[in-house]
């Protein structure tokens, strides 16, 4: 394994309530991004998550990572299930067409910050009516084969618009939402080409989840675009497991800085080739300190255990 510091980045949830809602969406977090990101390169990362807020120009925030002498890295989209949102597409049609345009978007923000791999998700619908969030997370609860295909088809669509833009699409595994598990997840990669969609897992939520990490790693190795690490309290993952609940009470207590947690991520890195050369973003979705805290916690970890370049 040679990767070395250059190639971590920070999501700056830390700083957002996820108890509370998605606070990215908020125009009033306008007014708090700049302290964000300044923080953040306060600790000590030199990179952040993409995350053009929905409010802001791809401008504005390219020139507020100047200002704190930040990166991008990789940014995060979610590809929403019509159904779930009461939505019937007809085939053909320009609702159908116009259902990604936020893909789009997310590669015109992706190729303006420099960038040319984005995770692709699944969304996760927060809303209430979505039975893996409100109810069983983490368990692959109310399974459907019929949801998984079609599923399955948006997020093809999907990576080829970003494929056909030049943008390298990683699937990105999330707990919560309609591809979760390992079987899933497997699914989603055998259908749709490698040369289409790459992989961005999220080792934390694949742990979460129960998958083989370290062989799901081994066996999609050379399809790796990039990952997202996180640590978690391994005995509340357990308990989780034995005895699941929806996914914002489950989170209480669950998310650690990394090496606090019992989760073996440098084991998990080291099953990347040796020359992995695509971006580390940790994670910690609701911290176990204060904001800046945490994240000082997390780069003390990647110095502790990768060179500088």
């Amino acid at each position: 394994m040679t990767l070395d510091r250059s190639q971590f980045a920070i999501n700056t949830l830390q700083w957002t309530d996820l108890a509370k809602g998605w606070e990215y969406d908020d125009p009033a977090f306008l007014g708090k991004q700049p302290r964000v990101l300044a923080e953040a390169a306060e600790s000590g990362f030199a990179a952040v998550m993409m995350e053009v807020l929905p409010t802001q120009t791809i401008r504005a925030y390219r020139e507020l990572l100047a200002e704190n002498g930040l990166r991008a890295a990789p940014g995060y989209l979610q590809v929403p299930l019509p159904e779930s949102h009461g939505v019937t597409l007809e085939p053909g049609s320009a609702a159908e067409f116009r259902w990604f345009d936020g893909v789009r978007r997310r590669a015109d923000e992706t190729h303006a910050l420099g960038l040319d791999t984005l995770f692709l998700s699944a969304e996760m619908v927060t809303g209430g009516g979505m039975p893996r969030f409100d109810e069983a997370a983490g368990v692959g609860h109310a399974f459907d084969r019929a949801r998984l295909e079609r599923y399955t088809d948006l997020l093809g669509r999907a990576a080829e618009i970003l494929t056909a833009e030049g943008i390298r699409p990683a699937f990105h595994n999330h707990v919560g939402s309609w591809v979760e598990t390992r079987e899933e997840i497997e699914h989603v990669l055998a259908a749709i080409p490698e040369s289409v969609l790459g992989a961005g897992f999220d080792l934390g939520h694949l742990f979460w989840a129960g998958a083989d990490v370290r062989g799901m790693l081994r066996e999609h190795r050379d399809r790796i675009a990039a990952l997202h690490l996180k640590d978690l309290d391994v005995d509340r993952v357990r308990r989780l497991r034995a005895e699941p609940g929806p996914y914002t009470r489950s989170t209480d207590d669950l998310f650690l800085e990394p090496g606090l947690g019992g989760v073996p991520l440098l084991e998990y890195l080291g099953e990347l080739p040796d020359a992995f050369g695509g971006w580390i973003v940790v994670e910690v979705d609701r911290p176990s300190m204060e904001p800046l805290a945490s994240a000082r916690a997390s780069w003390k970890w990647v110095e502790s255990n990768f060179p500088a370049v």
